[in-house]
């Protein structure tokens, strides 16, 4: 005797199938960013975010003085266990391209002292500015859902990409040659 279409639905809802779709719907909206960066399909809020901040060292980066470079914005926090995974990465990357006009800015957003970001990123090396901002400039950005956050910005100063996590730096590579090889935003 053929099996209804209830009990076909019920004999598919196992617990491995129901975890199954529960990790897919967590994950897709994560990974979905990321792999439109590795094929070209534009994923950010295709905003032009306004923002001047103070980096570290005492020198301003805003939107004015990073126009015609392609910018890869990060927000980071020293207490964020993927940031720091991500740290040598884009440290690589923003060395790897700065010559063709690329910049990395770090936005932190602890609230421990500038003191303390600043010692935590001279001991790891970083050299790519880094500003210790509040959590309003997320806003900015058109808001963050977690940590590390990046944001990759057009030489016309447009979000393009915008992806969660610290595989950022690898699924960004591709749209950051892109972005660099169109000479259409000069």
């Amino acid at each position: 005797m053929p099996l209804t279409l209830a009990a076909r639905f019920r004999r598919q809802l196992t617990l491995w199938n129901l975890l199954t779709v529960v990790i897919l719907a967590w994950a897709a909206p994560r990974l979905l960013p990321h792999i439109g960066a590795l094929v070209g399909v534009d994923s950010g809020p295709a905003t032009s975010p306004q923002y001047r901040y103070v980096t570290l060292d005492g020198a301003e980066v805003s939107h004015e003085s990073l126009r015609g470079k392609v910018v890869l914005v990060n927000f980071w926090a020293t207490w964020c266990t993927p940031c720091r995974v991500e740290m040598p990465l884009l440290e690589q990357m923003a060395a790897r391209h700065k010559d063709a006009g690329f910049v990395i800015v770090g936005l932190a957003v602890d609230r421990v002292s500038t003191a303390q970001v600043r010692a935590f990123v001279e001991d790891r090396g970083v050299t790519y500015p880094i500003a210790h901002v509040d959590r309003s400039a997320e806003q900015t950005f058109g808001g963050v859902r977690g940590y590390p956050t990046s944001f990759l910005i057009d030489r016309t100063g447009k979000i393009r990409q915008a992806v969660i996590g610290p595989i950022g730096p690898l699924s960004l590579e591709p749209a950051v040659r892109r972005l660099l090889a169109d000479s259409s935003g000069l």
